[in-house]
């Protein structure tokens, strides 16, 4: 049992509150930065008057391999909930690839084992890009030449279309390359083809089961082979952008067909990887292919007998999948197992597009509590709707909750994510990313107030930047890119800018100094700076508190 030591601060006497403002980061103000646009009286008015850090929210200091590397939501909330830095997905998978553990494990020799046996087809699915938060298109490579060498005869590679973590019209600059990659490696001996693909958004990528109608558009376009056929993936790129009008993570599931045959359909005997080293998003395909026949989310018509495997274990709890490529990271002494030991009760609340931010990522990738009579976790059920069409969200049914359960005094340390900022932002529309924005500020307002109530303390934050950066910038000017109607070039994906702490506090700031803020600080040392005010040492492996206890 790991229990915290008592500070010669007693403690605040009302709750501790965590608010995670997903993708809110901090920039010069600007025309595409929502975040200084948004009219949010509430965060501006505690950003002047109440103590604030800048934490580094990407990079090295959440464990990804360089600081080009932005931060994302699941690596952000290890960092939030563990108070230390550990090395991430992307960087794991590299590093296994670069020494070859991959290529030498079992889940690898079982995969290919099972194709030369059979003589059958190795399918790779996920992510198609090099945004490095689910996926790197490096990683897809450097199986597929290993594949080759390890004398496999047949592969097909089902792409999903970023547009998201990367620019939002970028598939051909990553087709169109790729394409010339499977040329080069292609031969008498080697069949390799893309097969099907869609937008990420639109098939197979669905998270937190919101939306099972997502993966089974996605069985249905890479395994049945059900869904309209091109000749090719640009083809169907090309076709849809011109039909359709909308980015890359909307387009339409498509199929490549040759003579009127889908060209790589999942059959009995054939090997699948899930390359995604991501798990949010890869864990409800996994489960289709690896569920018997209580399978109950919808038909799968045929279920082909394969071998199947995750690029990473992305639930280490319920094993999914059961046959994975690289080991994840373990993330031990967490502050919800050391809050749980010393007898703290806590309480996380979030709408399901972000409910497994604050338990599952929090608690370091475990499902399930600690402790079920100590802590509490509420999901608000999120809309299945364009989050651009509803750019509130679920953050005002949050805050009800929230408030219903400050009041009720159960609870020192709770935790709350409002989505807001992230999953607007990652649309592109910068109107609705304000809007989004200055939903959530009127929420602030009905929860610090009610903080104040109480006697408590909100540590107000983000994981990484998002809504801050709406367009993308030109390297040397930073000025807005423009498309050529004149309108700006959306960004959607998340930026490299820090994100705030805001320490609100009314009541004990004669007890503690806050740090200067130098730069240093990283979202692992808010994990220290919460338990310092509820009365405790931060554990030794732990990054420093953001504040001196006097």
């Amino acid at each position: 049992m790991s229990k915290l030591e008592k500070s010669t601060f007693t403690g605040v006497e009302g709750p501790v509150l965590t608010i995670v403002m997903d993708g809110v980061g901090l920039t010069a103000e600007g025309e595409t930065n929502a975040v200084s646009r948004a009219y949010m009286p509430n965060l501006k008015s505690i950003m002047a008057k109440y103590p604030m850090v800048k934490l580094k929210a990407h990079g090295t200091a959440v464990g990804l391999p360089s600081d080009d590397d932005m931060g994302n939501s699941e690596v952000g909330h290890n960092a939030l909930g563990s108070g230390q830095v550990f090395a991430q997905g992307a960087k794991l998978v590299s590093q296994s690839i670069e020494s070859g553990k991959m290529f030498a494990s079992d889940a690898w020799q079982e995969i290919v084992g099972n194709v030369t046996k059979n003589n059958s087809t190795l399918h790779f699915l996920g992510l198609f890009s090099d945004g490095n938060v689910h996926s790197h298109i490096d990683h897809l490579k450097a199986m597929l030449s290993q594949a080759k060498k390890d004398g496999v005869s047949s592969v097909r590679i089902h792409i999903l279309l970023d547009g998201r973590d990367v620019g939002e019209t970028s598939a051909l600059e990553y087709v169109n390359p790729f394409e010339d990659f499977l040329a080069s490696l292609r031969d008498d001996k080697f069949d390799i083809k893309i097969a099907s693909g869609g937008g990420r958004m639109q098939i197979t990528m669905d998270r937190y089961e919101a939306n099972w109608g997502m993966v089974e558009l996605g069985w249905k376009t890479h395994v049945l082979g059900e869904g309209r056929q091109f000749a090719s993936a640009a083809e169907a790129i090309e076709t849809y952008r011109a039909e359709t009008k909308v980015i890359d993570q909307d387009l339409p599931p498509f199929v490549i067909a040759e003579n009127g045959k889908p060209v790589g359909t999942v059959e009995d005997g054939d090997s699948v990887v899930f390359y995604n080293f991501r798990g949010d998003r890869a864990i409800e395909i996994s489960k289709t292919f690896e569920a018997g026949a209580d399978f109950d989310k919808f038909d799968r018509v045929r279920v082909p007998a394969v071998t199947y495997a995750g690029m990473l274990e992305y639930d280490g709890d319920l094993h999914i999948p059961s046959r994975y490529l690289v080991n994840p990271p373990e993330i031990t002494n967490t502050m919800g197992e050391y809050l749980a030991d010393s007898g703290v009760a806590q309480y996380a609340i979030s709408e399901t597009q972000k409910y497994g931010h604050v338990t599952y990522f929090w608690n370091g990738n475990r499902s399930g509590k600690f402790s079920d009579e100590l802590e509490t976790y509420v999901e608000i059920p999120s809309d299945i709707v364009p989050f651009e069409q509803r750019p509130w969200m679920q953050c005002a049914l949050i805050t009800d909750e929230l408030i219903e359960t400050l009041k009720s005094g159960k609870y020192p340390c709770l935790r709350v994510n409002f989505p807001n900022g992230d999953m607007v932002g990652h649309t592109g529309s910068l109107a609705a990313t304000i809007c989004s924005l200055e939903a959530m500020d009127l929420q602030l307002g009905r929860i610090l107030s009610v903080v104040d109530e109480l006697k408590g303390v909100a540590l107000i934050t983000a994981d990484h930047g998002n809504a801050d950066e709406m367009a993308e910038l030109d390297k040397k000017t930073k000025a807005p890119k423009l498309n050529k109607d004149g309108s700006f070039k959306a960004k959607t994906s998340h930026t490299l800018n820090p994100v705030p702490l805001i320490i609100y506090d009314n009541f004990y700031a004669d007890a503690y100094t806050v740090k200067e803020d130098a730069g240093a600080f990283g979202l692992s040392n808010v994990a220290a700076t919460a338990v310092n005010l509820l009365g405790y040492k931060a554990p030794s492996m732990w990054d420093e508190s953001v504040i001196t206890l006097k």
